[in-house]
């Protein structure tokens, strides 16, 4: 089992249905999925871009990552519809813990000038979503081999109903947050 998926079991769970007195198990929210999504608008004049975006996203993933293709065509952006425009994959269960500790032990903290995480990243539901402007924050990235940064969205979906719930199970999970 993984690092977070064990700090969840035995602190984040007791901590969370004491402090919002829960009666189930079943009813304290925790994380469903993690949705790593890369937007590459310039893979339209250049597809090597893709198949790099692809193969950096697996590595970073653990896990293959999918093309996205355009749902619209949009003529100033001389798009059309079905073209290739991204890469995406989403992790569930061990995959996820062991993706998303990374993330918080090793990755935030290589940002430059990194303070924390604003807590207004939630959607309302309890839904949390990361932007990362660099993707070689990322330890599985060699720097030399990089021909083009990238950016890259990280979204935590839990089952948490509101921010307030979503919040405490990620700060309590050890997401850096600014204090």
């Amino acid at each position: 089992m993984s690092r977070l998926k064990e700090k969840y079991y035995s602190e984040v769970l007791p901590s969370m249905m004491k402090e919002f007195g829960y009666k189930s198990v079943m009813a304290v929210p925790r994380i469903e999925r993690t949705a790593i999504n890369m937007g590459l608008g310039e893979a339209i004049q250049n597809i090597k871009i893709l198949d790099s975006g692809v193969e950096e996203l697996t590595m970073i993933a653990g896990q293959k990552s999918m093309v996205t293709k355009a749902k619209k065509s949009i003529a100033g952006f001389k798009l059309r519809e079905g073209m290739p425009i991204g890469c995406m994959v989403t992790l569930r269960r061990d995959k996820m813990f062991d993706f998303l500790d990374k993330v918080f032990n090793v990755a935030l903290p290589r940002v430059r000038d990194f303070r924390g995480l604003s807590d207004k990243m939630f959607d309302g539901r309890g839904n949390c979503t990361i932007g990362i402007r660099e993707h070689i924050i990322f330890p599985e990235i060699d720097y030399d081999k990089v021909d083009k940064m990238k950016g890259l969205n990280i979204s935590i979906v839990t089952t948490a109903r509101t921010d307030e719930e979503g919040l405490y199970l990620l700060k309590q999970l050890g997401m850096p947050f600014r204090s």
